[in-house]
């Protein structure tokens, strides 16, 4: 079959990486994609939905798959739908999800879910007052997309206040902060029935030890270890499969990648967000890890009927993704800093994928805040760190910074 990927990140890279290798897959189209995504997919210049769409009537594609959330939340699916062409993704009224931190919140009550205490308020006002029902550290979140930088956690009321003039939009909510150990937790859904990817961890703070401002994410792992058996078994039965219920009873059934954000408290299982795409690091050490063949998997999710489809096989051991990131993130970036070593870090058995690069005259430049995710395998997480560390030693660029401690407390269950 012809697959296109849509989007440009490290995220598509991985995916296109993994489509090209699928036995059923012939030719792998990307748009825009990057320089990295153009060693095993066809680059297509379309950027819009229009020429998304034109695309892929035009070249006969089989399986779309859009990585990032922004389309999803402009409706890209209802329109690939509506032209008859199979699209892994949820539609824009289910997209809400991502789109609005409010609506999400709300929904979660509706449906079940257990999530933290919140307000969502409008006015500077109101958002001062709601301060007052909260202890500290509390969680601010801008309502919509904000590419991962949209949540503050304060530490105390000065620092709050300082966050509610950048964050505020139309909406803001007000959350209470959870301690325990976050969770990405992606699994694959035709409406109905679901297919879960291993459990991955983020790391989203900029400096090691979990220091410093948010980010789009630092790097990420898939371990068997960060979930129990029977914490898998919670998620499936308390989250994801009430999440699929009241969205089908609302006529507006879940389709495509549902990513629960988790927070593994002492007390079970708390949502902290829910994203409707794959994650950005996680798509990197799943799509390292994982066996299966992808796309088949997709096209059936795609197609409404996962009933039949297996679950997804994984290398044994663990995968891990160290991000490269650009002077400044992930505040004000340099671009335009020449990149060398990526020939060196894939001999050592790694795969670079790229995130924020752009082809120069005399080569590899930094174009964005994460550069390239370092990605490697290993029988088990040390190694996969040390396989994951060893490569990324070997690039270079002025000014990248990166965690030495991406996987360090997973190393804590061993």
């Amino acid at each position: 079959m012809k697959v296109l990927v849509i989007g440009s990140g490290g995220r598509e890279h991985a995916l296109a990486w993994r489509l090209s290798q699928s036995p059923s897959v012939r030719e792998v189209f990307v748009a825009p994609g990057n320089p990295g995504s153009a060693q095993v997919a066809t680059r297509v210049s379309a950027s819009s939905i229009d020429e998304w769409l034109a695309f892929a009537q035009e070249k006969g594609v089989d399986l779309t798959v859009v990585g990032p959330e922004a389309p999803l939340v402009a409706g890209v699916v209802d329109r690939f739908r509506a032209a008859g062409l199979a699209v892994v993704g949820p539609t824009a009224e289910a997209a809400q999800l991502e789109g609005s931190k409010a609506f999400s919140k709300d929904f979660m009550i509706r449906a079940g879910v257990p999530t933290a205490r919140y307000r969502v308020v409008e006015t500077m006002e109101a958002a001062r007052a709601a301060l007052d029902e909260f202890g500290f550290p509390v969680v601010l979140k801008a309502d919509g997309l904000a590419a991962g930088k949209g949540v503050v956690i304060a530490a105390d009321r000065a620092e709050a206040e300082e966050a509610l003039p950048r964050l505020m939009g139309s909406r803001l909510v007000i959350e209470e902060f959870l301690a325990g150990e976050e969770v990405s937790y992606i699994v694959l859904s035709d409406g109905r029935n679901f297919i879960p990817f291993a459990p991955t961890q983020d790391h989203k703070n900029i400096f090691d030890g979990d220091k410093g401002p948010n980010t789009g994410g630092m790097g990420a792992y898939r371990d068997a270890y960060i979930l129990t058996a029977e914490q898998a078994a919670a998620v499936d039965s308390q989250v994801i499969a009430p999440v699929l219920a009241q969205m089908a009873a609302e006529g507006r059934p879940f389709t495509g990648f549902l990513y629960a954000g988790l927070m593994m408290t002492p007390t079970g299982v708390r949502v902290l967000e829910f994203n409707v795409r794959m994650g950005d690091p996680e798509t990197q050490p799943l799509m390292h890890g994982l066996q299966s063949d992808l796309a088949q998997i997709l096209l059936a999710a795609a197609h409404g009927d996962l009933s039949g489809a297996a679950r997804f096989d994984w290398a044994g051991g663990s995968s891990v993704c160290v991000v490269l990131a650009a002077h400044g993130y992930p505040g004000t970036v340099r671009t335009g800093d020449m990149i060398r070593g990526i020939e060196a870090a894939d001999a050592l058995g790694a795969t670079v994928f790229h995130a924020g690069t752009a082809e120069g005259p005399d080569g590899l430049l930094t174009a964005g805040g994460r550069v390239l995710g370092v990605t490697a395998s290993g029988p088990d997480l040390a190694q996969a760190i040390q396989s994951a560390y060893d490569a990324a030693k070997w690039v270079r660029f002025a000014g990248m910074q990166y965690r030495t401690d991406i996987g360090a407390k997973g190393l804590r269950r061993y």
